[in-house]
């Protein structure tokens, strides 16, 4: 292969070495031609010596020039510009040295000889080098339109993106399967009714419906990486009205990297449709305050758990400490880090947060600096039916590991909550407003920092929507929605654990840290965009079914409490909400009334949930079934 490689080369190199011998015998040959007027028997044979004296030099020169500017070493099937300022160059060089070379000779030649041979020496270098690619182009073109099973393809986006896109569909060898590229769209009115590249510029978003009925669209490729994700959401919810199958960029770092290409495709995902600008935090605030430390994480087997120990232990910790209850999670991210960070200080150990002495016994063995509290029941509709399990491992879990780490010294504190602490109609809610409670009560008369992180529906994670809703596609449906009216807020894993360690760093003692999640999803359009993603047709491969609210569930999700107030931070993004003034004594006194309840498992316990939060209102939907 390579020998062959090696063959081709040399042999593309000769061949351009006897063009531009040829070239050079035609431009000298020709432009004195040109001086006298196509009259050959008007040419003085002095002229004609002199050409046939220096013309060996001149090949010699010429080439030798040729060798120096590259022009024997670019890829010319993908020349450009800077290709072809190098053939000006050496065309401009080898007419400079040829005129001081036959004056320094003592020959004679008109002077506008030279002026004419440049003229025609660099159009003629220049059509011989783009010639092949010209010709490469049309080869490939001519093989690829004869393609039958091309699929006819739109690209949304007639700027750089798109160009390289179409280019390398073109072009391109590797592709898993043949495209056509049969329209361009672009809401630019100045590139509308233009071509890239052959391909005509047909209109704006508002052509996109009529486009793949006309052309027969079945891929559409999104190829504007620059787009503020509100207009990428209004176009790619356009597009979800067709049948067409649905791919986009990456994002902008891979142009700008030069590393676009169609193997970089891949196709729309749901959170692509979510419409707001991803959470951007500053990680030099995270490197400084996790690099060398001893990090505790809890839970750290689960979605967001796990997403928080990837991220600490690219800061370089000292040590990361994992407790996880479930054997087979806690496992699975161990092996993942251990496999990636070969020299990672890791200990990992199976562990309830229920349990008050082994809770103790690991804070004393190895004294984290930083904790961050992941354990925790979150799954509504099932602590509905265990209201005593969700106090047992929500509130006082977080009662143990708090206590805990402000009995061994740790700088920092971070609970995960939820905005289901906001208002809450369900025990899973009212049970992590009572942690921030914990949490905000404690740092008051603790040296440790803590703070609560308070954020919505986590897209992918575990027992979320998305991971449901797509294995009721894979079996064939129906998708089941609770209500036509049900709006959340959704942020994705990473964002949600940048948040965590953004507010670890910000975190002085007793905030609520709360993230501005832009404007609420419905979930029936999430379930709807999620059956189009998928390539099949709502209504007609499959079915939206509406079942009914939940245990303790409600139409839509508050962030903050109305008396929380609220303060920016250095992020735009993040808030925090006032601390809650209330009876620290009275509150801790009745928590020790909801642990005897709790375990005694009587149904006493929610009731002493409603004195110790006010504004929890238990739904009056609640139900025995668990969905």
């Amino acid at each position: 292969m390579k020998t062959s490689f090696l063959q081709g080369k040399t042999i593309r190199r000769i061949s351009l070495l006897i063009i531009d011998i040829l070239v050079i015998l035609v431009s000298e040959f020709l432009s004195l031609l040109i001086r006298f007027e196509f009259r050959f028997d008007s040419i003085s044979p002095e002229y004609l010596h002199t050409l046939g004296v220096y013309t060996p030099v001149n090949i010699g020169v010429t080439i030798i020039l040729f060798i120096i500017f590259q022009l024997y070493s670019s890829l010319w099937a993908y020349a450009s510009v800077q290709e072809m300022l190098c053939v000006i160059g050496a065309c401009v060089a080898s007419t400079v040295l040829q005129m001081g070379g036959i004056w320094a000779m003592g020959m004679e030649i008109p002077r506008s000889y030279h002026v004419l041979y440049f003229l025609i020496l660099t159009p003629s270098i220049v059509c011989s080098r783009f010639c092949y690619r010209f010709l490469r182009m049309l080869r490939m073109r001519m093989q690829f339109h004869a393609k039958e099973d091309a699929i006819p393809t739109m690209v949304i986006g007639a700027g750089e993106a798109g160009n390289t896109i179409i280019r390398e569909i073109i072009n391109s060898r590797k592709v898993e399967q043949e495209r056509d590229v049969v329209c361009v769209i672009d809401d630019d009115p100045a590139k509308i009714g233009t071509r890239i590249r052959g391909i005509p510029v047909i209109g704006g978003r508002e052509c996109i419906v009529d486009a793949v009925e006309k052309y027969h669209v079945k891929s559409i490729i999104f190829a504007i990486p620059t787009l503020p994700s509100k207009e990428k959401k209004e176009i790619l919810q356009i597009c979800n009205e067709t049948d067409a199958t649905l791919l986009t960029l990456p994002g902008i770092y891979q142009l700008i990297n030069g590393e676009v290409s169609v193997s970089m495709l891949r196709k729309v995902k749901i959170e692509d449709l979510l419409g707001r600008e991803p959470v951007n935090v500053n990680l030099d605030d995270i490197l400084n305050y996790v690099k060398d430390q001893v990090v505790m994480v809890t839970g750290g087997g689960g979605s967001i758990g796990s997403e928080l120990c990837r991220q600490i232990v690219s800061h370089k910790p000292k040590q990361l400490i994992i407790l996880d209850i479930y054997e087979n999670n806690a496992y699975e991210i161990q092996q993942e880090l251990l496999w990636k960070y070969p020299d990672l200080d890791l200990v990992v150990h199976i562990c309830s947060v229920r349990n008050t002495h082994w809770v103790n016994t690991l804070f004393e063995r190895y004294k984290p600096n930083l904790v961050f509290h992941a354990a925790a029941h979150k799954h509504v509709p099932l602590m509905e039916n265990s209201p005593n399990e969700a106090i047992k491992n929500n509130v006082f879990g977080t009662l143990n590991v708090a206590r805990a780490a402000d009995a061994n010294g740790a700088r920092k504190f971070v609970l995960i909550s939820t905005d289901k602490a906001v208002n809450p109609t369900n025990i899973m809610g009212a049970s992590k407003r009572i942690c921030e409670m914990i949490i905000q009560g404690m740092a008051r008369h603790s040296k440790t920092e803590f703070a609560a992180v308070r954020f919505g529906n986590v897209l992918g994670s575990n027992g979320s929507v998305i991971p449901l809703f797509k294995k009721q596609i894979e079996n064939g449906g129906p998708v089941t929605v609770t209500d036509e009216r049900i709006i959340r807020y959704f942020m994705t894993i990473p964002e949600a654990v940048s948040l965590v360690l953004q507010a670890g760093a910000f975190a002085k003692g007793g905030e609520i840290f709360v993230l501005d999640m832009g404007e609420p999803v419905k979930i029936v359009d999430l379930a709807k965009n999620l059956i189009r993603l998928s390539g099949l047709k709502l209504g007609v491969d499959i079915d939206i079914e509406f079942t009914g609210l939940r245990p303790g569930e409600k139409l839509f999700e508050e962030t903050l409490m109305d008396e929380e107030g609220l303060r920016e931070t250095e992020n735009k993004l993040i808030h925090i909400g006032k601390p809650l003034q209330f009876d620290e004594k009275k509150f801790f006194q009745d928590l020790v009334i909801l642990k005897e309840l709790a375990y005694r498992d009587t149904d006493e316990a929610r009731a002493m949930v409603m004195k110790l939060v006010p504004t929890y209102h238990p739904s009056s939907n609640l139900k025995k079934n668990v969905v």
